[in-house]
This record gives C-alpha cells, structure tokens and sequence, in this order.
C-alpha cells in the first residue's frame, strides 16, 4: 500500500473515504460534487481515495486530483486487489479527520447529503447510518435486502434499516475502535453498531446514479449483509 497526501497541515474536521475500484467514468462527476460540497462545510474537509487495484484510469484520475487539489485530496494505493472492506478499512487508517463518512463513488446516495449526517451526529450520536428512500435498485434487491435484514435482526440482535448503503457516519472513537478489531473480521456496519452508545440512522435520497448497475450475485449480497 502507498499513500500519496498533501504533507503537513492542519487535520481536518470531517474526512471522507471512498473505496473506489474501476469508476473512471464516475470520478469526474463525483470529484465536482465534493468540490462543491467541500467549500460549505466548516472545520475542513479531506477525501481519502482508496485505489483497489483499478483496472481502468481511475489512479491517474485520482493522481490528477491529488495535483490539482493536495489541500483535500489524499489517495491510497493497494498494491493488489483487496476487496471493498479491505479498501474502507485501509482509508480509516489513513483518514485524520475527527469525524469520518465512508460513501462509495457511484453516486447513488449523493454526496450532498453529508451535512444532514453530520447534522445528526452533533446532536450527540455516535454513529449515523442512511435508509434509501426510495430505493432505485431493482425490486428483487429490494426484497431480498428485506429478507434477510429481518432474519439477521432476529439471529444477532442488530437492528440496521439498510445496512448495505455505505454512506455511514462515524466518530473518531468508533473508527480507532474499528482498526483495533480489524482482524475480527465482519460487517463494519455492524461491527461500528456493536461499538456505539447512541447510533442513529436518517432517510437519505437514492438516485439511480451515474455508474453501471451493481453486479454484485445474490448470494454475495447476502453474505455481505450478514
């Protein structure tokens, strides 16, 4: 793993990571929408790219970025194909921010809804999760998400609206909790709501977004949720 930064300053308030794998078409709308959401939010911002080993030009997108913006900018390299949670894992050890929100790139809960997180987080909890209304996946994700959410409420006890969505808000101390127990292994989601005094969860927009439809097979999907 290398780690392109922006050198010494101030650390900032609120650090964004963002696993991205293959999404050179995405990445320049998504960089325009943080650029925009950056300037409105106080105390700093960083965005921590985590560069899973991108097929397509996605690192050199994000090494273009790094240049043109190294005052928000930080980009992490895996030297090899890790998976989506190896990728978030990696960006919470490289983000310094106070307060940390994990979203993926593809736009579909958008970016502009950060704020309401964080909104939420300073009335006091601890950890923020989203609930997609309405959902723009197809239907059959939709019942199969409900499904098993049932199920694993039933079985563990966690009770998580839509514990898939990776737009999450996190404090500082529920991540170092979340890198302590890394070898664990499971659902950070779930691993954040077992380490959380006072978690919280908000309906956030869900757009069809501006990446290619998920691939991700049916059994993964519920394996992920589990």
């Amino acid at each position: 793993m290398s780690t392109v930064d922006a050198g010494s300053r101030p650390a900032p308030f609120v650090s964004l990571v963002i696993p991205v794998l293959d999404e050179e078409d995405v990445l320049p709308l998504l960089l325009e929408r943080l650029r925009r959401l950056a300037d409105r939010l106080p105390g700093g911002l960083e965005a921590v790219f985590v560069d899973d080993r991108s097929r397509d030009r996605s690192a050199t997108l994000l090494r273009q970025q790094h240049k043109l913006r190294p005052d928000t900018t930080r980009v992490v390299y895996l030297r090899g194909h890790a998976g989506r949670d190896a990728a978030v894992m990696a960006g919470l050890a490289a983000c310094v921010g106070r307060r940390i929100v994990t979203l993926d790139p593809d736009l579909k809960c958008p970016p502009e809804e950060i704020p309401r997180l964080l909104k939420e987080m300073d009335l006091g909890h601890d950890t923020v999760g989203v609930i997609r209304r309405p959902r723009a996946d197809p239907k059959w994700r939709e019942l199969v998400s409900e499904l098993v959410n049932g199920l694993r409420e039933r079985v563990t006890g966690i009770r998580m609206g839509d514990p898939s969505c990776a737009l999450r808000a996190y404090d500082r101390e529920i991540v170092d909790a979340l890198l302590a127990s890394s070898g664990a292994g499971g659902s950070i989601p779930a691993l954040a709501y077992g380490y959380a005094a006072n978690p919280s969860e908000i309906p956030v927009d869900h757009e069809a977004g501006a990446a290619a439809e998920s691939s991700v097979p049916l059994l993964q999907l519920v394996r992920l949720n589990f």
